[in-house]
């Protein structure tokens, strides 16, 4: 075998795992004689077991509580049959996606009957792999398998044996949890809803009364609702969900779009997108910068950024911004970070053709106004709005920063006895900087100090500072974000959420250290 083949072998195998080495046995439902009377019984006789049907469970693979006038119970089920927490179930006639669930002791006793497979895993799986394993039993490429049969889809016990499973993986593990929590949270309200409105005449004898219920009992429904309808605007997940320097700058956006009444408004509201789309690619840009540093990673454009703030006479611009984003997929070193790192969705921002040419768009129509090339007022309308698309375009593709939180930390104690950092912070996500403090207690590797941090998907903390900093404006003193900057040789801090700025105040030792200076 050559060595190329047999390095592509061992990266499936670190995927994918044979199914005999995750699952020992496996087992056919229980094709009972409905005949033998002597079997059926009442739960709370001594012996008797629940029979789980294929319609006993879910979509969403939970399995049905125990009804007493719904199920079926039977005493002389085989011992060898009984489920044991940890099984997992898999239906072997198919209607659309297989269902499979899970078993757990609330669940017992019980026995799968008819159309169900019983897998029985060698050693107990984690929470996180048996959630990823029950994710693929469930989804096309195993209903696929299944063949036509007295008219009929039903899975072979051969090829369920011949499958290969996924491996564990924490961060898709996480993910699908997450996403999975959510919908449970969606489904109580839809329940509460539900249960609000069949109760209205248990308690009132008329309409009057039943409307007054309603209105007090279901405020609450009725606001979630409402806030849940809005995370369909793509406005306001911007506004309350990014982090805050993009946040602020796209409200300024909206706001100029709705002052109709100035003389100058198509102007102002042109800036307004044009700022914007700068401040959301240098954030992105310096993100980048800081997280790749941390990393031991560097690609051209960010030398060139650096010594711009080191040597040269001008600080970094559009398109210094735009062309670290478009490099750093392709620097070395990083294939060798972990997939859920989040460089590697930063990477992505700028990563086709359309996004270039959005980002080019943009960069262009910033230059003209920043050179004076064009008459603000002239602005027409087809220019506006090409601004206005290429900068939702570019704000959508980076969603994913919604996600990737950015924590101002001011107070740092650390317990010697449980080794961790009690952290006290400001989340700076959403369009003001004006936020609730919170504490968190982190116990990752390296001590944590009073500095600005981004908390990836998996809480893990990856310092900013010095290529980003957080502190009181001078100049409005507004909490602010800054990034080291030039003027004329002059070393300056800018601010990205309204672009004060001001000489350097802060030691520049941080910056000598990181290459800036």
């Amino acid at each position: 075998m050559s060595s190329t083949n047999r390095q592509h072998e061992e990266l499936l195998s670190a995927d994918r795992l044979p199914f005999e080495s995750v699952f020992s046995t496996v087992l056919s439902g229980w094709a009972f004689d409905r005949r033998a009377a002597d079997g059926a019984c009442g739960p709370a006789d001594s012996g008797a077991v629940r029979l789980i049907w294929l319609k006993s469970i879910g979509r969403d693979g939970v399995i049905s509580e125990p009804d007493s006038e719904v199920d079926d119970w039977r005493s002389d089920a085989p011992e060898r049959l009984h489920l044991r927490a940890g099984d997992i179930l898999l239906s072997s006639v198919i209607s659309g996606r297989p269902k499979a669930a899970l078993v757990q002791e609330a669940n017992l006793p019980a026995v799968a009957v008819r159309s169900l497979f019983v897998l029985r895993p060698a050693k107990p799986l984690s929470a996180e792999h048996a959630r990823l394993i029950l994710a693929f039993l469930r989804s096309d490429t195993v209903g696929d398998l299944a063949t036509r049969t007295s008219g009929q889809q039903h899975l072979r016990l051969s090829q369920l044996k011949a499958l290969e499973l996924p491996n564990e993986d924490k961060a898709l593990s996480a993910a699908l949890a997450d996403l999975a929590a959510a919908g449970q949270r969606l489904g109580e309200m839809a329940a509460e809803a539900g249960a609000v409105a069949e109760s209205v005449f248990d308690r009132s004898t008329s309409p009057e009364e039943a409307r007054r219920l309603i209105i007090s009992t279901g405020r609450l429904t009725r606001l979630r609702s409402l806030a849940a309808a809005q995370l369909d605007d793509p406005g306001f997940i911007i506004r309350t969900r990014y982090p805050y320097p993009i946040a602020l700058r796209w409200r300024n956006v909206e706001a100029q779009t709705g002052a109709d009444g100035q003389d100058d408004a198509q102007a102002k509201e042109y800036a307004a997108v044009i700022r914007a789309a700068e401040t959301l690619l240098g954030y992105s840009a310096l993100l980048t910068t800081a997280l790749a540093h941390e990393a031991g990673i560097t690609c051209k454009a960010i030398k060139a950024f650096k010594g711009k703030i080191a040597t040269g006479m001008g600080g970094p611009g559009f398109g210094d911004w735009q062309r670290i984003l478009q490099q750093i997929g392709s620097a070395e070193g990083m294939s060798d970070l972990p997939p859920e790192h989040p460089l590697h969705e930063l990477s992505t921002l700028l990563a086709d053709e359309e996004a270039e040419e959005a980002c080019q768009s943009l960069g262009t129509k910033r230059n003209s106004r920043a050179h004076g090339r064009e008459d603000l007022p002239a602005v027409s309308v087809s220019k506006l709005n090409e601004a206005h698309d290429g900068l939702r375009f570019l704000i959508d593709r980076a969603r994913f920063l919604a996600d990737l939180q950015l924590l101002d930390v001011t107070n740092v104690v650390w317990d010697r006895h449980d080794e961790s950092d009690t952290i006290t912070l400001r989340r700076l996500m959403g369009d003001h900087p004006v936020v609730p403090t919170e504490n968190m207690r982190h116990a990752g590797p390296g001590r944590i100090a009073t500095s600005l941090y981004l908390a990836d998907r998996d809480q893990r903390l990856h310092p900013l500072s010095p290529f980003l900093t957080c502190e009181k404006c001078e100049g409005c003193a507004t909490l602010s974000l800054f990034h080291a900057d030039k003027e004329q040789g002059v070393l300056l801090q800018t601010s990205l959420d309204h672009g004060h700025f001001y000489p350097y105040r802060a030691d520049e030792r941080a910056l000598r250290a990181v290459g800036l200076r």
